[in-house]
Parts: C-alpha cells; sequence; structure tokens
C-alpha cells in the first residue's frame, strides 16, 4: 500500500506539473521586434476564430508618451518606449523613456529616461523612439532614435551599460531617426550603427557592453531595417539590409559571407529582410522587390528577380513596392502593401503578380499594415488601427473578420510628408503574446484578450 501511496503521489505531482506547464506551450512572450524569432509567427493557441461583436476584450490601458517603436513583452512585464520633448525647447530636445508596465494588471512597475535630441531628425517625424525594445533573460536593450544603445536590469530598471553611439562612434543620426532594433545572438548583443569609419554594424558583449566585432566601412548611408539572423548553406547567417545592398555576415566574427548589391535612394531601406526556405527577400518604395535564392550547400545567394519599376503609383509598378510595412512569404507566394496601400500577391519564384486587392486597408501613400501568422491565418494590424483575420493564396485575399484595435493618433500633416490628406496613421507594430495583443499609439497602451476563453 505504501508503494502504491508514493506511485500515486509521484502521479499526482506529474499531472500538477504537466497542468502547469501546458499552457506555457500554447503560450508565448514577444521580446522583441516581430517576436520570438524575429519572423511575425505567433504560436499561442486558444484564440478567438472570428471577434466578438463587442469588440476586444480590454484587460488595461496606461499612459504613454509618442514614439513608433512597438511594446514588447517577457517575462510578465511589457516594456515601452516613448519621448517627451522639453517645453519651450526651440532645438527638439528632450527626454526618451523606458517604461516598464505589469502585464497583467498594467501598473507602472519602473521607468527610466535619458536625454535625447531630435534637433537632427526631420521634424514632421520627430515623434520619438523607432526601434522595440529587445528583452534577453534579465537584461532589456533599447536603441533609441538618436542613437543611445542602454542595457536595463528587467526587474530593477537599474542601467547596466550604455554607448551613446553618436559620441563614441561618430553615428549621424538619420533623417528619420535610428530605427533599428537591437538583435541577440549567444553573448553578443549585434546592433546596426553606422558607425564611422568602418563600424556600419558592430557586436557587444551583452553582459558588459564592451565591443567584440565591428564590421562593415560606412560608405554608404545606413538605412533603417533591422538585422536577422537565419540558418542556412550549413552557417548561421546574420544578414543586415543598409541603404547599399544586402550583406550576409558570420554573427559571431562580423566576417563578410556573402553581399547583393541593392542601392536605395534617400537611404529607405526600412523593411525586415523575410526568409522562407530558400527565399530571401526585401521591398522598397521607389526600386520595388528583390528576391534571392539562397544556396542550401554554403553560406551564398542569387539574385531570383527584382523589380523593374522605378515609379511609386500602383501602375506605374510591377512587383512589390513597400515602404514601412514588411512583406510575407507563404509557400512560394510573396504578399505584402505596395507604395499605396495597394495589398498584392507575387509569384515568389519570379516576380509575376497574381492578383491585387484594396480591401484590407487605406489606398494612401505610405499605407502600412503588420503581418503576424498564426497557424493557417494571419492577423493584420493596418495603421488605420484596425485588427484583421486573414487568409491569403495564390488565389487572393480572404478576409475573416475585423475589429477596431486602436484609435490611430500620429498626424503626416498632409502634402508636407507627400500623402494625400491629414489621415492619422497607427505606425507602431502591436505586440503578440500569451493570448493577447498589446498596442501603442502616441497617447497609451492598451493590453487586449484574443484568448478564446474570455469570450465564452
Amino acid at each position: 500500500m505504501t508503494g502504491c501511496r508514493g506511485t500515486a503521489a509521484v502521479l499526482a505531482a506529474s499531472m500538477v506539473v504537466l497542468g502547469l506547464s501546458a499552457p506555457r506551450l500554447e503560450a508565448e512572450d514577444w521580446p522583441q521586434w516581430r517576436g520570438v524569432g524575429r519572423d511575425a509567427v505567433w504560436r499561442d493557441a486558444g484564440l478567438v476564430e472570428r471577434f466578438a461583436d463587442g469588440g476586444l476584450i480590454e484587460k488595461w490601458r496606461a499612459p504613454v508618451g509618442g514614439g513608433f517603436a512597438g511594446p514588447a513583452v517577457a517575462g510578465g512585464r511589457v516594456f515601452v518606449l516613448d519621448y517627451e520633448e522639453t517645453p519651450g525647447s526651440r532645438t527638439m530636445d528632450g527626454h526618451e523613456r523606458l517604461v516598464a508596465l505589469d502585464e497583467e494588471t498594467g501598473e507602472r512597475l519602473w521607468a527610466q529616461t535619458w536625454p535625447a535630441t531630435y534637433r537632427n531628425i526631420h521634424f514632421k517625424f520627430a515623434t520619438g523612439p523607432r526601434a522595440t525594445p529587445t528583452v534577453d533573460g534579465d537584461r532589456v536593450y533599447v536603441l533609441g532614435a538618436a542613437g543611445m544603445l542602454s542595457c536595463f536590469d528587467t526587474a530593477t530598471g537599474d542601467l547596466v551599460w550604455r554607448i551613446d553611439a553618436p559620441a563614441e562612434y561618430g553615428v549621424t543620426v538619420p533623417v528619420y531617426g535610428v530605427s533599428q532594433s537591437p538583435l541577440v545572438e549567444g553573448d553578443l548583443l549585434i546592433v546596426v550603427l553606422g558607425g564611422e569609419p568602418d563600424a556600419k554594424i558592430a557586436a557587444f558583449d551583452k553582459a558588459t557592453g564592451h565591443e567584440v566585432w565591428r564590421a562593415l566601412e560606412n560608405t554608404s548611408e545606413t538605412g533603417y531595417s533591422s538585422p536577422i539572423v537565419i540558418d542556412a548553406g550549413g552557417a548561421r547567417q546574420l544578414v543586415v539590409w543598409h541603404a547599399a545592398a544586402i550583406t550576409s555576415l558570420d554573427p559571431m566574427t562580423g566576417a563578410v559571407y556573402w553581399e547583393q548589391p541593392f542601392a536605395i535612394g534617400g537611404g529607405l531601406s526600412i523593411t525586415t529582410p523575410v526568409r522562407s526556405g530558400r527565399y530571401l527577400v526585401v521591398s522598397q518604395f521607389f526600386n520595388g522587390a528583390m528576391m534571392l535564392a539562397l544556396n542550401p550547400d554554403r553560406p551564398a545567394a542569387r539574385v531570383l528577380w527584382r523589380g523593374r519599376n522605378r515609379g511609386e503609383l500602383p501602375d506605374q509598378t510591377d512587383t512589390l513596392h513597400a515602404i514601412i510595412s514588411t512583406p510575407i512569404v507563404a509557400g512560394d507566394t510573396l504578399y505584402g502593401v505596395g507604395s499605396y496601400g495597394e495589398l498584392r500577391g507575387i509569384d515568389a519564384a519570379n516576380g509575376r503578380r497574381l492578383w491585387q486587392s484594396d480591401r484590407m486597408n487605406a489606398q494612401d501613400r505610405w499605407a502600412t499594415a503588420y503581418f503576424v501568422r498564426n497557424r493557417d491565418r494571419w492577423f493584420v494590424t493596418n495603421d488605420s488601427g484596425d485588427l484583421i483575420i486573414a487568409r491569403f493564396s495564390p488565389e487572393g485575399y480572404e478576409e475573416i473578420d475585423r475589429t477596431p484595435l486602436l484609435a490611430p493618433t500620429t498626424r503626416t500633416r498632409g502634402g508636407a510628408t507627400g500623402r494625400w490628406g491629414d489621415r492619422a496613421v497607427l505606425w507602431a507594430h502591436p505586440a503578440f503574446a500569451n493570448r493577447h495583443v498589446v498596442a501603442r499609439n502616441d497617447a497609451e497602451v492598451v493590453r487586449l484578450s484574443l484568448a478564446a476563453a474570455d469570450y465564452e
């Protein structure tokens, strides 16, 4: 009997452990730009199939300042970057701030500020930080729009280390602000800096901030695209898209594996490179898309096709002319939002357009949408503030449902930015974490439920 009781106790304990751990297998954090794998894939289960008639259930909302940086969610905390200009400043001086909120309640846990001048940033876009925080264990890394790189303790907010990139690396703040989210790879923090003369990209010891390597001469504009790391050709490859080329490097040493020229006017390399199987693609407003095929046997790539047009209007473009919105590749099809908000499906193998739709978002210059894959469907956030459940196929666009997410607050001020009206936009990528969506604008951050159980 004692043995039976012991066996029963072990089984009961095992069931408790399994019961506690099972939800974690179906829900995950959003610790960096574009999620866990930096690939805009959200693996949570137990989510709504359609939206309730009354919209999404609000768990909390909290005030924040201006910023384009999407939130990060990790370890029970939400991290949000914002900016406040010093009242009466004529030189656009102010403070950037990192705020840590309790994920369940929205209560502010801590906040850290540092001086930041936006005088070199186009005043129409001097709203706040651009780069999503990167959380790794008990550290959170942030890169401000004026080039300040900081590491904080996630629990206390204490500063661990800091690098003033303009002062220490000769970085010239680009016209639209520093925008690349830092990337953790092993013991390294990899940052696209634009440092002079030979530190376009650099790697630091993530624990101390000491430089480990630097790479690429800074002979062109740095651009605004965040780097990714992929496994391809039998090697781990760091892929960086800057305004002159797509470059693959060894993430441990900074040694260049391969480089494909792709000159971008105005330094506007913005979207994140997207890898799917053998495909690696980037897309740009004027140049259009360029699709590479990754070599399966060694770190190398070749051009499959590239856009032929250099206009911007939809009837002047052939493939995909994205500006802010990172496209997606599913199977052998490329999907994305083009120069004036048009949604397109493109044959990934040859660049041939399969279809075009104007149903998903506003048809306006620089219109933007963010795509997040969940199993066989996509959650799409458009810049009008809608959350959409959709499917994409070579045959077309299927919209399953949509609901208001968060009111857009960023004003683009009409013709001054080239848009056709003074339309408010939502240009911060939401975080999808633990069966919820966390979104921010220039006034507040909100956590809304996507858990099916909350709507039963």
